[in-house]
């Protein structure tokens, strides 16, 4: 389901932070942001919408001071975009609900896709699988 909400609305609903990058196509500083160190179960999901992107199973310390995956959930998880911004050919990462930017996506990963969905984490909202259920 897509989700649209007007500028102020988005800017009511999320921090400073996170309204820089999902709204603005912004990027936190390799290293600051949230989940770069979380290693618990669970489900990333955008923290604008809430929709389901990536499971923590596909994360993995890339070394590269943002949270990173090597698959996502699926088509409805995400989109692809080109970016040439900055003088460099990438492939943008959005929400496929809300249109939020969430980083970019590169050939480098490891097995079994071969990607690297470099996120930012002020972008994710994580869920942590109940443990006891």
């Amino acid at each position: 389901m897509k989700v649209q909400r007007s500028n102020a609305e988005w800017r009511n609903l999320l921090t400073p932070e996170q309204y820089y990058i999902l709204r603005e196509h912004g990027t936190e500083r390799p290293g600051t942001g949230p989940y770069l160190h979380e290693d618990r179960p669970g489900l990333y999901r955008c923290a604008a919408c809430e929709n389901p992107l990536f499971v923590a199973d596909t994360k993995f310390d890339s070394g590269c001071g943002w949270p990173s995956f090597f698959k996502t959930l699926g088509p409805d998880s995400v989109r692809e975009l080109e970016d040439r911004s900055f003088g460099m050919r990438r492939t943008e990462i959005r929400c496929a609900s809300c249109d939020g930017h969430l980083g970019h996506v590169f050939p480098d990963g490891p097995r079994p896709t071969g990607l690297r969905y470099c996120m930012n984490g002020h972008a994710l909202k994580f869920e942590p699988l109940d443990e006891t259920a």
